[in-house]
């Protein structure tokens, strides 16, 4: 449970960033949304005074933060098997199947990662993450297989997100390809952003936020490539944006796929039944005792299939 009393004092004066923003780059486990709505109800004061998003933080300034206890989760626990890779006190890390979504939604009330950690972790969850996401510290979207880690309390929960924030964790993915890169490795590094006209997609976009990925080609295929993709940022949809961008949408990608996706289809007779997407490998520093932690899953029997198929057809 977060600390219900925080006190920061700026060091800093800071013009160009706003109050909210702020606090979230201090406190990265926290939403903006949920950053704004704690200043405009005065849970947020500066120098004991109400305050606005808006507020640009001057050096002096004292921000006291008055957080809410964590309201009581209604989401329902169910006995859903999980593939745990890793688990102690602190933290678990699973290795999530293609087609769970990880928290619920509209649409999607039970059968989530969510409703499965309840009922594993008999409640006992980071409350950060907040009613619907208990302990989720990150995502992957649904069709996106592999590793995923989960806090057990809310001081694990903040270091962790910690890392995340501060690119200290390294995430190495698998993907399947239309087609080849056009270098054997390379680096894509273009900002991304909410397309401008289809707003459920995002897109490489002049003034969008800084965007790493490198990746390097670990076996080309028919009319296809297996590569291997390394985040050192972590935007909405990165890879899957990055590779159309280079010309190479994943295999199976109904949003950004488009017209290689199809080929693909028409020339090999492969129906990807996803994105072609997997969370290989997760290193990150236990927050506990500081130990260097690597976790990896297993490639998906949907995914070795692919791989199969598309090296022999």
């Amino acid at each position: 449970m977060i600390v219900k009393g925080e006190t920061i004092v700026v060091a800093q004066s800071q013009p160009r960033a706003r109050l909210d923003k702020f606090l979230h780059k201090r406190f990265p486990e926290v939403s903006r949304a949920a950053l704004q709505r704690l200043i405009e109800s005065g849970d947020v004061r500066v120098d004991g005074q109400p305050s606005k998003p808006t507020h640009h933080p001057r050096a002096g300034e004292e921000i006291s933060i008055r957080w809410p206890a964590p309201e009581p989760s209604t989401v329902a626990a169910e006995p859903i098997a999980l593939d745990i890779l890793l688990e102690d006190d602190r933290l678990l890390v699973i290795n999530k199947p293609p087609g769970m979504v990880v928290h619920p939604s509209a649409g999607h009330a039970r059968g989530t990662l969510v409703n499965a950690l309840l009922h594993h972790c008999a409640g006992q969850l980071s409350g950060i993450g907040g009613v619907e996401r208990p302990g989720i510290v990150h995502r992957l979207d649904k069709d996106t297989s592999g590793c995923l880690v989960v806090a057990k309390d809310d001081a694990t929960h903040q270091a962790l997100s910690a890392q995340f924030a501060s690119r200290k964790t390294r995430k190495i993915y698998h993907a399947i390809t239309c087609g080849n890169p056009p270098k054997s490795s390379g680096t894509i590094r273009e900002p991304i952003a909410r397309h401008p006209v289809h707003r459920k997609k995002m897109a490489v976009v002049k003034n969008g936020r800084e965007s790493l990925t490198r990746y390097r080609l670990l076996e080309p295929l028919n009319h296809a490539a297996h590569v291997e993709a390394e985040l050192h940022t972590g935007r909405t949809h990165q890879i899957r944006v990055h590779f159309k961008h280079i010309g190479c949408p994943l295999a199976g990608d109904l949003l950004y796929g488009g017209r290689p996706a199809r080929s693909l289809v028409d020339t090999t007779g492969y129906h990807p039944p996803r994105q072609m997407l997997h969370a290989h490998t997760l290193e990150f520093k236990h927050p506990y005792n500081a130990r260097e932690t690597q976790v990896t899953a297993t490639l998906p029997d949907d995914f070795q299939d692919a791989l199969n198929f598309l090296q022999t057809h």
